[in-house]
């Protein structure tokens, strides 16, 4: 799979370990997120790796930021991206098969390494599911275009 990676300057640190773990896992990475730690603008990088995810550039997205929440909320204003925040293991698994997110946010300041990598591999080796579950995206597809 081919994952963009997003980040703000609170987890440049952790996006490294992670941009290492998923190519150890035998995934390509697209590094959309900056390299510096200063003071930059969160919102910028959300919406690059949903832009990449969405236009197929990227098969899911993975985005950090110090909670993972403002990094989400970006990247769920571009049209056909299902970004949730993710601080354990099981909500990733869920957000894969129920809602077929296709991008996962965490914070660098809520979760460490390991358990990020613990969250990432979950993520990734879950699979959407469909039944009432696609139903349900469909649904929420369907808002995107009101």
């Amino acid at each position: 799979m081919k994952i963009a990676i997003g980040n703000d300057h609170s987890a440049v640190d952790l996006k490294k370990e992670i941009i290492t773990f998923v190519e150890g896992l035998g995934h390509e990475t697209v590094n959309f997120g900056t390299d510096s730690t200063e003071s930059c603008d969160y919102p910028i990088y959300g919406e690059k790796v949903g832009r990449a995810v969405a236009a197929g550039e990227a098969d899911c997205g993975i985005l950090i930021c110090g909670t993972g929440v403002g990094i989400s909320l970006a990247a769920n204003k571009v049209k056909g991206i299902r970004c949730g925040v993710c601080s354990d293991t099981t909500t990733a698994h869920l957000i894969r098969e129920h809602n077929h997110a296709n991008v996962i946010a965490f914070g660098a300041r809520i979760v460490g390494p390991e358990k990020a990598k613990d969250i990432v591999k979950a993520y990734l080796e879950a699979e959407p599911m469909g039944g009432r579950h696609q139903a349900r995206v469909d649904m929420i597809s369907k808002m995107e275009e009101q």
